[in-house]
This record gives C-alpha cells, structure tokens and sequence, in this order.
C-alpha cells in the first residue's frame, strides 16, 4: 500500500504521537541542576521522586504487600474467578515460585520498613537500599514510561525504525530493525525503559523467544545519567567521555558475540504462541526502503484506537510494572545484596580472576578481584567497594566493567526475571559471566592506552 493513499488524518496519527514519543523517550535534555544529560521521562520521574519522596517507601511497601496478598487469593480461590478479566488473571495468577518470591518480596518489604527483624534485611545497604531508593526510581519510571509506552509502541515508529535499520540491525546482531528502538530507549533513558520495551513487543509477537533474550541481556543498558553516577562514585568524573567511548566499544564488540553464542544462540526462534517465524523482512518491488517504511509506519499509526484505548494499556502497563516486578525486585535483590555485603560468596568467587587481572597488568589485582562478580548483585556495589582503590586505572577498569557487564540483580536481572522475556537465573549468569570474560580484556587495553 502506497502511502499516498492515506488520507491527511492517517499522516497526522502517526506523526503527531510518534514525535512525542521521541521527544519523550529518545531527545537528550541537559539538566542544568545536576549537569547531567537526561530524558523527558527521566526528568519527570525524578520531579514526581523529589514531591513523593516521604511517601515512596510506604507506597511500595502497600503495593508490594497488595500484589502478594491478591496473588495468594486466586491462587486459593481459583484463578478461572478472573475469566472475565484476562489481564487480571495473566497478573495475578503465577507458578507457585513467584507465589513464593512475591510473599518474600512482601515480607522483606514490611521488615525494612517497620524495621523489624535481622539487620542483614533491614539495613542500609541491603533491604533498605531497594525499599527507600531504588523502588523510589522504579515507582516513578514506570508511572511514566508505562503511560507513554503506547506512543513509542502504536502509532507506527517501530514500524517505520523496523524497515529502515533490518539492514544494520539483522547482519550485525541477528535482530529485526524495530529492537533499535529498545536499545537507543534504554541508552539515553534507562535499561528498565528497555527491559519493559522488550518484554511487551515479545508478549505482542513482534519478537521470537531468541530475538526477545538477546534485546533484553544485550541491550538494556545503563543509561548515561547512571553512568555518571558510576564514575563519580570512583572519583573519576573528568574522565566521562573516555569512559563512555570504552563502554561503548566494549559492549558494542558484546553485542556481535553474545547472540551467536550459548545460551543465546540456543533459544528457539519461535513466537510466543510458539509459531515459526513468520514475520518477512522484504521490501516490495514497487517501494524503495524509505517509502516502505513510511507506508508501514502510517497505515500502523491509522489503525491506531483513540484515547480511552492509549490511557487504557498505559495504565495496565503501569500496573504490570508496578506489581509483576517490584516483588521480584525486592526479593530477589535482597537476598543477592545480603549474600554480598554479610558473606566473603563473591571474594572467594574472584578468586579465578585475579591471574586474569594480573595477565592484563591491572595494578592491585586482589582488591579488583573482589569487584568482579559482585556487580551480579548490584551494578553499583563494584564501584562503591573499589572506591577505596589507590589505581586510578584500575578504578577506571571496575567502573567501565560494571557497566558493560549489564545483568544485575536488583534492577535489569530482576526485571527480566519478572517479566515474559524467556531467561532464567541460570541464563542471566551465565551470561553476566560470558559478557565479564569478553569486555575485561578490551576496556583494560583500552585503560592501559589512556593511563
């Protein structure tokens, strides 16, 4: 179909929204308050941060505390009770281990807030570092991103972004065209933007099971804001944009490895209505690429429902944010934290990198090793502990390490975990460990150029 034969309304319903979506979503901002670069969403999540901040932990508290109990009650009552609420049900009605992680979740939760019971739950850099901080972030990122996800996901931009990059995206990363929009959501707003980018064009059938894995582990990445949080914290602000070119590399020369390799290489190209793959990437004869693009991206946008349907999905997305993964969250993020700061689990597990540090002629070897696998954890934990490190270089090395090893456990793996994209526990470190192995060797030969 010839996008002439659109009417000038059809035009107007993908141009209008899709704009929004980008300048939402995709426009860098500077924020002069903290000198930083940053989103719209991301702006407006903090100001909503900043007015709630006495309220946020009780809130998440509540929510985490209703999904677990409602969980527990279809699961008692019969989850054929929600038949009539499909979204309800595919909410509320879960295997018996995310029964199990959302009660956990739930526990944790009125433990760090009442602050009752064992301090290795309850204090600052375990429990409480999820309760009063990062679920402050999530709260408000997915009160955003999940209303406006509709303008990114309905109006025909992956469309338009799906013809126009399957040339880059498919020979380089074995990937549709539209994944681009996941990875540059997540590079200039924030990996959970990009993990829920993911989970809904996989739950939709725009992903297979392999495409929808390799997106999430590969390129959810950080975000520029929080890179900078990453390297201040090792006292090497002055050195951003070496930092960030060598993170770009580094998980740019991941991004080629990873998705030809186990497990990735090994999840079935299958939707999630287990079809084959179907979905052709050709451009017919009568359209050159660009009019292709633009003629998908209009007649997507046309078929688009009006408003009621736009604030209806953003706020299922909302809550499908909101209580399928802050649970997990909590959870999971707890006991990974406990295990880091109460046990010597991740010094002993560095063990077998200190030769490899050593091999790479990185000063202070032993007290590296120690940041190595913590980052599995939590992506902050290795700057915080290498703080301390007198190396300059190998504090570059730590900090430009921990981002580029992606899979964390308190936000990025604890998303995917919670969401519909197929990885499991095992999958995330195993690939925390293949992505740790491929970009040490290049960010300290790029340390040792700069240094």
């Amino acid at each position: 179909m010839k996008a002439r034969q659109f009417n000038a309304s059809s035009h107007l319903k993908f141009i209008i929204p899709s704009l929004l979506g980008i300048i939402l979503f995709m426009v860098p901002f500077y924020n002069a308050e903290d000198e930083s670069v940053t989103i719209l969403i991301a702006i407006l999540a903090t100001w909503l941060q900043d007015i709630l901040t006495n309220y946020l932990s009780l809130i998440m508290m509540v929510i985490i505390s209703i999904t677990a109990i409602i969980t527990l009650i279809v699961k008692i009552i019969g989850p054929d009770k929600l038949d009539r609420t499909p979204f309800f049900k595919s909410l509320f009605n879960v295997p018996t281990i995310w029964v199990i992680t959302r009660i956990l979740g739930m526990i944790f939760a009125m433990m760090v807030y009442f602050q009752v019971g064992p301090t290795a739950v309850t204090s600052a850099n375990t429990g409480a570092l999820l309760l009063d901080d990062l679920l402050h972030v999530l709260f408000a990122v997915f009160l955003f991103a999940g209303l406006f996800l509709p303008l990114l996901l309905n109006f025909g931009l992956l469309e338009l972004f799906g013809v126009l990059l399957t040339k880059i995206m498919r020979p380089l990363f074995k990937l549709p065209g539209r994944s681009s929009i996941d990875s540059l959501a997540s590079w200039l707003g924030d990996g959970t933007i990009g993990v829920l980018l993911t989970s809904k064009q996989y739950e939709e059938g725009h992903y297979t099971k392999r495409e929808a894995a390799v997106i999430g582990t590969t390129f959810s990445v950080v975000s520029i804001t929080f890179s900078l949080v990453v390297i201040s914290e090792v006292d090497l602000e002055h050195m951003f944009i070496p930092f960030y070119i060598t993170v770009a590399i580094a998980g740019f020369i991941a991004a080629l490895i990873m998705p030809r390799i186990p497990p990735l290489s090994r999840k079935a190209n299958t939707y999630v209505t287990e079809e084959a793959n179907e979905i052709g990437e050709e451009i017919p004869s009568e359209h050159n690429t660009l009019t292709y693009a633009y003629s998908q991206a209009v007649e997507r946008g046309s078929k688009a429902k009006g408003p009621k349907q736009f604030f209806k999905q953003g706020g299922q997305n909302i809550l499908d944010m909101w209580m399928g993964v802050a649970p997990i969250v909590m959870a999971l993020g707890t006991i990974a934290l406990i295990i880091a700061e109460f046990t010597p689990v991740f010094t002993w597990l560095g063990y077998p990198f200190i030769p490899l540090l050593e091999l790479l002629q990185v000063p202070y070897a032993q007290a590296a090793s120690e940041t190595i696998l913590v980052g599995f954890a939590d992506m902050f934990l290795p700057a915080i502990i290498g703080a301390g490190i007198e190396s300059e270089m190998t504090r570059f090395v730590i900090a430009t390490l921990s981002v580029t090893q992606l899979i964390y456990m308190s936000e990025v793996g604890g998303l995917l975990l919670g969401s519909k994209v197929p990885v499991n526990m095992k999958d995330l470190f195993i690939i925390f460990l293949l992505r740790t192995l491929i970009t040490l060797p290049i960010i300290a030969g790029i340390a040792h150029i700069i240094f």
